[in-house]
């Protein structure tokens, strides 16, 4: 069953592609009025302050990276950023948003991905609420061989607020498997966990990272930290 689920996680990203940047830009059934787009914006910038407030490294790793929205942040902190996502469509729009020669594409499934070389920061965006429990620990610890010695790992993902998805979409659920809607009204079912901060921070601290989850006042949870161990 759960291999089903993500089978037809990967379906939905790839299906949902062209709309995707709605959700970001609060567009469409993902606009919540002035007032709530102006606090997602403002706590987005947040989390990308954060980001970049750092040295640039010699090569980052972005883990589902998506339509661009961060990958075109991570180039200013590299120049060299390896976008992995299992969507073709989802590589495609990013490959023409970012437009960068500094940026190199592979489809691949992260479940099924093992790196052939260490990097020096690895991030992913709105990805490990996707992870099933069960493949949480295992998720972690290949993150954690792809890293070199002391580092970095950030990443970002959302709060469990009903204004941070779609208008037409029910987050009360406490089931892991949530059902989701495109603009054509098909359904998918998707894995979506929102995670405890400071449950998180210690899952990742008994994974090997010095690292703690912090949350800005609505929208959004983020980590920057390091491997250490």
């Amino acid at each position: 069953m759960m291999s089903n689920v993500l089978q037809n996680q990967i379906a939905y990203y790839r299906a949902r592609a062209q709309e995707y940047d709605e959700w970001f830009y609060r567009q469409g059934y993902y606009d919540r009025g002035e007032a709530l787009n102006e606090q997602w914006h403002t706590e987005a910038q947040i989390v990308r302050d954060q980001l970049l407030n750092f040295p640039q490294v010699p090569h980052i790793v972005e883990m589902a990276g998506g339509t661009g929205i961060w990958t075109q942040e991570l180039i200013k902190l590299s120049e060299q950023v390896t976008v992995l996502d299992a969507s073709p469509e989802m590589i495609e729009i990013n490959r023409a948003k970012v437009q960068s020669v500094h940026v190199t594409y592979q489809q691949a499934d992260l479940f099924q991905w093992q790196p052939e070389q260490q990097v020096d920061m690895i991030f992913f965006g709105f990805w490990l609420s996707h992870v099933p429990k069960e493949k949480l620990s295992p998720f972690l610890e290949m993150v954690h061989r792809a890293l070199k010695p002391d580092a970095r790992l950030f990443f970002v993902d959302s709060q469990k607020v009903q204004t941070g998805t779609s208008s037409r979409q029910n987050i009360t659920t406490t089931d892991d498997i949530q059902k989701r809607v495109l603009n054509d009204g098909s359904e998918f079912e998707i894995i979506k966990i929102y995670y405890d901060p400071e449950k998180l921070t210690q899952v990742l601290n008994e994974h090997g990272f010095d690292i703690t989850v912090q949350a800005t006042p609505t929208f959004f949870i983020y980590a920057d930290g390091k491997k250490v161990t």
